[in-house]
């Protein structure tokens, strides 16, 4: 990401399409959602998505974050790089993801880092909004594929 600098309020004055690497990036609320095993029933109701409880294996499941995220698609090269033009077929995000909410005209929620500018105070609004999966999830290298049914969650939703 380098020191690229953060244009004030970025988010509201420019499309995503217009966003620098580093404000596409600053956008992720790091809730984990986007790597969670889910079931996509019909490609035509994207909202209508089923969330497991079972991570990407390079998720580290007690922070919430990717382990090893640039160099994901090396090891992981199904997972998706969130780029603007792929977020219309994208709405199984999780609701509370910033990328979903800027596109959909809902801004972001009131406990984004880039609203509080304070990881603890972020954290805690997380915390009490009932989003992330830290603490929440498994790693995939625990669940077989005939275990994944048994696994889905209401927790999280489109």
């Amino acid at each position: 990401m380098g020191d690229e600098q953060l244009r004030a309020n970025f988010w509201e004055k420019y499309p995503l399409e217009q966003l620098t690497t580093a404000e596409w990036e600053a956008l992720c609320d790091g809730c984990g959602g986007c790597c969670l095993e889910k079931f996509l029933d019909d490609p035509d109701s994207p909202y209508e998505v089923e969330y497991t409880d079972v991570a990407c294996k390079l998720l580290d499941c007690s922070t919430g974050y990717c382990s090893n995220y640039e160099n994901r698609q090396q090891f992981v090269p199904e997972c998706v790089s969130l780029t603007a033009d792929k977020l219309p077929d994208m709405m199984w995000l999780p609701s509370n993801c910033a990328y979903k909410r800027i596109y959909l005209g809902e801004g972001l929620p009131d406990w984004h880092l880039l609203l509080t500018q304070d990881i603890e105070l972020t954290q805690q609004g997380m915390r009490e909004a009932g989003v992330g999966v830290a603490g929440r999830c498994i790693s995939e290298r625990q669940v077989s594929e005939e275990e994944l049914e048994e696994r889905i969650v209401r927790w999280i939703q489109a």
